[in-house]
C-alpha cells in the first residue's frame, strides 16, 4: 500500500499523556492512519526567525510527523491575516467581516510555497498526497511547480460559497487555478461541491469535485460517553443540576457558530415558554480560539454580556439559567456531558459539517435519548434527519425548537435517534477517509494536470 501523506496547516504531534480535545482532523483520520504508513506534514505551531528550513521529524508507530516553523511576520500575514481575516469569513458567507490586504495575500502564497519546498524532498514516487483545508488552497500548484508528480487530493472542511460571493475575493481566479492542480477535490456537502465546481469551471478548469461528508466513530464515542457519564466530572455536573434538564452547546468561540443567536434563542425560550423557567439549564462550552483577532475578542465581550443579562433577568437564588465556560474541556469529559444532556443545541450560521452534532447523537442512551436542535445551515443537517432543524437568524424559531425538544415524548425521541444513529454508523470517519482515498486512486495523476494542469 502506498504511503499516505497528510498535509494540514497545523500538525497535531502527539505528546505523552496528552488527552485529545473535542473534534479535530486527528480524530477524523485516526482509522486511516492506523492501517497504513503515513507522513503528516505542516506547521509546528511555533514561530521562529524564518519560515521553513529543515523539518523537525518525529516518528510514532507507522506515522512520521514533519513540521516547520513560521516566522512571526509570515504567521501574521498567512494565518492571522489572509486565512482568518479574509478566507474564513468569505467561505462562511460573512463578506462584511472579510478584509483583503495585498501583503497578506502575498504572504499566504509565500508560506504555501515554503511548505512545498520543505515537503518535496520528503516525498516518495508512489506517495498519495492529501491536502486539507483552505489554508492550503495553493499548495498543490506549489508542489507541481517544485516537481511533484504524485496524485494529490484536496479536502475542504469548511463551506464554499456561491460563485458571485467568492468573486468578491481579489485574485480569486488565481486561487482557483492553483486548486486545479489537484486530481480530486472533496467537500462536505453537495451544495459546497456544486459551488466549487462552478467556480473552477468559470476559471476554465474541469477538476473532479465530489461531496464526502466527514463522519465520526460512533461506536467508540458511545463507549466513551458510557464511561464518562460515570466519571467524577459528569457526576458533579449531574448533581449540580438538581434534576433540571440540561441543554448543551459545545463550540469553539467563533462568529460562525451562532453563539449570540443561541443565547438569544434560549432567552426567548424562557420568555415565551415560562413553564421551563427554573427547570432547564444551558451549559455552553466555548473555548477561546484566535484570541489575537479583534473580531473574536469583541465576540467574547458580547457573549459575556448576553449571558450576564439572561442570568440577571431570569435567574433565581437557586438557579443560574446559563453556565458559560471559555476554557477547553477534554473530549472524553464532553462525551459524558453529551450523554447527560436532554437537548444538544448546535446553531452555526454556516458550517461545513459540525461533528459536535454527530457526537451528541452518538453519545445518547438508546433507551432515553436526548434531542438534537440543529441549524439548517450546518452540513450535518443533510444527514441528521431526526434533528429539529432551526434557522439561527430567528431567536423565536430556536425557542420553539427547544420547547419541542424538551416536551417530546420518549417514543418520538427514540425514533428520531434510531434513524440518526444508523446514518452515523454507516457514514463513519473510516468510511469517509477510505471513500475519498478510493476516489482519488481512480483519478490517478493525469499527465496533463500533473505536468502543467
Amino acid at each position: 500500500m502506498a504511503r499516505l501523506v497528510i498535509v494540514s496547516n497545523r500538525v497535531p504531534v502527539p505528546r505523552p499523556r496528552e488527552r485529545p480535545q473535542a473534534g479535530g482532523l486527528a480524530v477524523a483520520l485516526k482509522e486511516a492512519l492506523a492501517t497504513r504508513e503515513a507522513l503528516w506534514f505542516g506547521w509546528s505551531g511555533q514561530t521562529g526567525p524564518r519560515t521553513g528550513g529543515e523539518p523537525t521529524i518525529v516518528t510514532i508507530g507507522q506515522t512520521t510527523f514533519a513540521t516547520i516553523d513560521l516566522s512571526a511576520e509570515d504567521y501574521r500575514l498567512y494565518y492571522t491575516g489572509f486565512s482568518n481575516g479574509m478566507l474564513w469569513p468569505l467561505l462562511h458567507y460573512r463578506m462584511g467581516l472579510a478584509e483583503f490586504r495585498r501583503e497578506e495575500w502575498e504572504g499566504y502564497r509565500r508560506v504555501n510555497a515554503a511548505f512545498a519546498q520543505a515537503l518535496v524532498p520528503l516525498l516518495r514516487e508512489d506517495d498519495t498526497i492529501w491536502v486539507h483545508d483552505f489554508h492550503l488552497f495553493p499548495l498543490a500548484a506549489a508542489l507541481r511547480a517544485a516537481g511533484a508528480r504524485q496524485r494529490i487530493g484536496f479536502f475542504l472542511h469548511v463551506p464554499f460559497p456561491p460563485l458571485p460571493l467568492f468573486r468578491a475575493l481579489p485574485q480569486c481566479n488565481i486561487l482557483l487555478r492553483e486548486l486545479a492542480a489537484c486530481d480530486l477535490v472533496g467537500t462536505q456537502t453537495e451544495t459546497d461541491a456544486a459551488n466549487l465546481r462552478e467556480g473552477l469551471r468559470s476559471a476554465g478548469f474541469d477538476v473532479p469535485v465530489r461531496a464526502f461528508p466527514i463522519g465520526i466513530d460512533a461506536e467508540e464515542f458511545a463507549r466513551e460517553a458510557e464511561r464518562a457519564v460515570r466519571g467524577p466530572e459528569a457526576r458533579r455536573l449531574a448533581g449540580s443540576l438538581g434534576g433540571r434538564a440540561l441543554i448543551l452547546g459545545v463550540d469553539r468561540l467563533d462568529y460562525s457558530k451562532g453563539l449570540p443567536q443561541r443565547l438569544r434563542g434560549f432567552a426567548a425560550l424562557l420568555r415565551r415558554f415560562p413553564e421551563h423557567r427554573g427547570r432547564v439549564t444551558l451549559l455552553q462550552v466555548a473555548p477561546v480560539s484566535r484570541g489575537d483577532v479583534g473580531q473574536y475578542r469583541a465576540l467574547r465581550r458580547e457573549l459575556d454580556e448576553l449571558a450576564g443579562r439572561i442570568n440577571g433577568e431570569h435567574g433565581d437564588i437557586d438557579w443560574v439559567p446559563v453556565r458559560w465556560m471559555t476554557r477547553a474541556v477534554p473530549r472524553a469529559t464532553l462525551a459524558g456531558f453529551h450523554r447527560l444532556a436532554r437537548v444538544g443545541l448546535v446553531t452555526p450560521m454556516r458550517d461545513g459539517m459540525n461533528l459536535v452534532a454527530k457526537e451528541f447523537v452518538a453519545a445518547q442512551d438508546e433507551a432515553d435519548p436526548g434531542v438534537l436542535v440543529l441549524s439548517c445551515f450546518a452540513g450535518a443537517a443533510d444527514e441528521l434527519k431526526g434533528a429539529i432543524l432551526v434557522n439561527p437568524h430567528d431567536p423565536d424559531e430556536i425557542a420553539e425548537g427547544l420547547n419541542a425538544a424538551l416536551v417530546m415524548p420518549a417514543s418520538e425521541r427514540r425514533a428520531r435517534w434510531t434513524a440518526d444513529i444508523a446514518v452515523l454508523r454507516r457514514n463513519s470517519a473510516a468510511a469517509w477517509a477510505e471513500g475519498f482515498l478510493a476516489a482519488l486512486a481512480e483519478h490517478a495523476a493525469e499527465p496533463a494536470r500533473a505536468g502543467g494542469w
